[in-house]
């Protein structure tokens, strides 16, 4: 396999809108798209859908099937995350919290991008100039917290976060024209923020494809690194 192959991407989490829209753009610009989900359903016809259930054992048996596919690893986009469920919501206050509403949001915004980035990290350590984007958030910004509540949600973030700043150095230790970005969609009209749309200015909800565009703008102009970026749609940083 070389560098002349045509370029591989794969998306992990893929069941969401964005990811569908990132899908589709990819493959107009020829790369070869993996797309990774639960569900048994492909977002774009032309390419390759894996289902996995996220244990382990299906994520290396995943990992592998891709790898062993014609194409060089070029971008691994992670899309994984959650915020409300049938049976919960983001905390207003402390006396909401349960632990096992924390344990879940935690485990699907933070655990669960790390396991599927550990899974590439080896392949990504061989690739030609690799970039790696895992869906964060701005509310899980520590400094730019002035509401306080969504306790849940912003603790989830800000430990991706902080996993993505130390995988950054890792990787970059590994493959010096490696980078990795955590990536603010900004308020995108999905499922994920259809409860929370009310309060948002028409201009401030943005389309699926739209947020697609400016991700991958921001792959194709991020430099090798050891320095995670947090950065909004907009291509700006967002403090820690």
């Amino acid at each position: 396999m070389t560098q002349a192959d045509p370029p591989k991407v794969v998306i992990v989490g893929a069941s969401s809108a964005i990811a569908a829209a990132i899908a589709e753009r990819s493959r107009q610009r020829g790369d070869r798209v993996h797309t990774v989900s639960r569900r048994d359903r492909a977002p774009v016809a032309e390419g390759v859908h894996h289902v996995c259930d996220n244990s382990p054992e299906q994520i290396a048996s995943v990992v592998s099937s891709i790898m062993a596919a014609p194409g060089f690893l070029q971008r691994l986009i992670i899309c994984n995350g959650v915020l409300h469920g049938e049976d919960f919501r983001p905390e207003r206050s402390m006396r909401e919290l349960e632990a096992g509403v924390m344990s879940k949001v935690l485990a699907v915004n933070a655990v669960l991008p790390m396991q599927w980035l550990a899974a590439f990290a080896p392949h990504l350590k061989k690739a030609p100039h690799p970039r790696v984007v895992a869906f964060s958030a701005r509310v899980g910004s520590i400094g730019d917290n002035n509401l306080g509540g969504w306790y849940s949600y912003r603790a989830s973030k800000a430990a991706l976060n902080m996993m993505l700043r130390s995988a950054a150095i890792e990787l970059y230790r590994g493959n010096k024209q490696a980078a990795i970005i955590a990536f603010h969609p900004g308020t995108v009209d999905t499922g994920l923020s259809k409860p929370f749309q009310g309060s948002v200015a028409s201009e401030k909800l943005f389309e699926p494809d739209f947020v697609a565009q400016r991700l991958l703008e921001e792959l194709d102009a991020t430099a090798p690194s050891a320095d995670l970026k947090f950065l909004d749609w907009a291509g700006k940083p967002i403090p820690w």
